[in-house]
């Protein structure tokens, strides 16, 4: 369905302002769906985006700088979110053993297995672009790029 029609509007002021609400608006609809998907298995998309990172560390620890540098949403609070976790035991965290002041955090076998689910939601997530082709979907990333790029 076009922008136009799922939002009731006639017109934008521009080719760039229609870029910029439509890039807004299918963000805020794909983390939706990605969010509606995670409720059941007791995860925010925050702390899917966390176990994510920790388990590209993984056997190595992180630490909470190295978690919030590489989260989609920079502004989430990276203690809160790996508190949560620790709660639910998909998470370890202990005192760095060479500096005192550093936090280790690492992904526990029930964080990597529950992670084996949330794959499968992303998988589902993927197949509801069968209208887009492999060349389009790297095209649309690669712009996405570039509409980020501030050089």
């Amino acid at each position: 369905m076009r922008l136009e029609d799922e939002l009731k509007q006639k017109s934008f002021k521009s080719p760039y302002h229609r870029m910029i609400v439509n890039v807004m608006f299918t963000g805020n609809w794909l983390l939706k769906e990605l969010s509606c998907q995670l409720k059941p298995l007791g995860l925010s998309s925050q702390q899917n985006n966390v176990l994510g990172i920790l388990r590209g560390q993984y056997p190595n620890p992180a630490t909470l700088g190295l978690i919030q540098e590489r989260m989609m949403d920079r502004d989430s609070n990276a203690t809160r979110l790996v508190d949560k976790l620790l709660e639910k035991g998909l998470v370890t965290r202990c005192q760095c053993s060479e500096n005192r002041r550093k936090v280790d955090i690492i992904i526990t076998e029930k964080g990597l297995e529950l992670l084996k689910e949330t794959d499968n939601i992303i998988q589902g997530l993927e197949a509801r672009f069968k209208q887009i082709n492999p060349e389009e979907a790297t095209l649309i990333g690669e712009l996405m790029d570039k509409i980020r790029d501030r050089s």
